[in-house]
């Protein structure tokens, strides 16, 4: 067989044409809808969702549901459970609602109880789990120590940047922004912009006031201003609020 170098530049122009059209075709073709086989194994598949191809690890969709016109990106892993087979004690054990987009590569690892919202977006590489091994005794390795859950809810109207960590416990309020790489370990209001590792409320909103700065935001700018003065730096001074404030923020 020649190798590439070999073959003439017409028929690589050609070959790279069909590849394309090929695996744009088994893309079309290879994504979960609610009339293919595989959408009748989970708990409930609303019209018009779909799981693009290729899926990621999909495991005990008994205990999983998806709703209405719903997007499961490429890559995507869902799993009720450890194993493939294995009983739950809750049903649903994974609940995403209607109209939410999971960006690609994400993984959604339920075992007792996840629940995702409506109208909801992901960046890419967002993970998402109800369960996580304890530390209690240093002589037994961590993963060998019995695990622990606490459930998980994603209100409604909310939007996770790219590569976001939600852990056991985590409660995101309603149209909620939580920044790229950022760590939800606690309770997260509703209306607010969280960012960090573990996520802090930098930004809240309130129907009299607008989007304003939170007390945590202020203590960072005093933190930084400190720390470059004790530096012989010039740091930034904070803004006086003005009408900008008001405005929506960016993630």
């Amino acid at each position: 067989m020649p190798s590439p170098r070999q073959v003439p530049p017409w028929a690589r122009r050609l070959a790279s044409i069909a590849i394309d059209i090929g695996w744009r075709w088994v893309c079309d073709l290879g994504g979960i809808g609610p009339n293919h086989p595989r959408a009748r194994r989970f708990g409930a598949f609303g019209e018009g969702s779909l799981i693009a191809f290729p899926p990621g690890a999909i495991f005990n969709e008994r205990w999983i549901r998806i709703g209405s016109r719903t997007m499961i990106g490429p890559y995507v892993s869902l799993s009720a459970g450890m194993a493939p087979g294995q009983e739950m004690v809750s049903d649903p054990v994974v609940s995403i609602g209607d109209r939410t987009l999971i960006g690609r590569g994400s993984h959604i690892v339920g075992h007792f109880c996840v629940e995702i919202g409506d109208d909801i977006q992901t960046g890419p590489y967002v993970y998402i789990t109800d369960q996580n091994h304890v530390y209690s005794d240093p002589d037994v390795p961590i993963g060998a120590q019995w695990p622990v859950e606490s459930s998980v809810h994603i209100g409604s109207g909310s939007w996770l940047g790219t590569g976001v960590v939600v852990l056991p416990g985590a409660r995101i309020g309603r149209n909620v922004a939580v920044g790229a790489g950022s760590v939800v370990t606690g309770v997260l209001p509703d209306h607010c912009v969280a960012v960090g590792s573990p996520a802090k409320v930098v930004k809240r909103y309130s129907p009299d006031d607008g989007w304003r700065a939170t007390d945590h935001a202020d203590r960072e700018t005093t933190a930084v201003q400190k720390l470059a003065g004790s530096n012989g730096l010039t740091a930034p001074k904070k803004k006086k609020s003005t009408t900008s404030d008001s405005a929506p923020p960016t993630v």
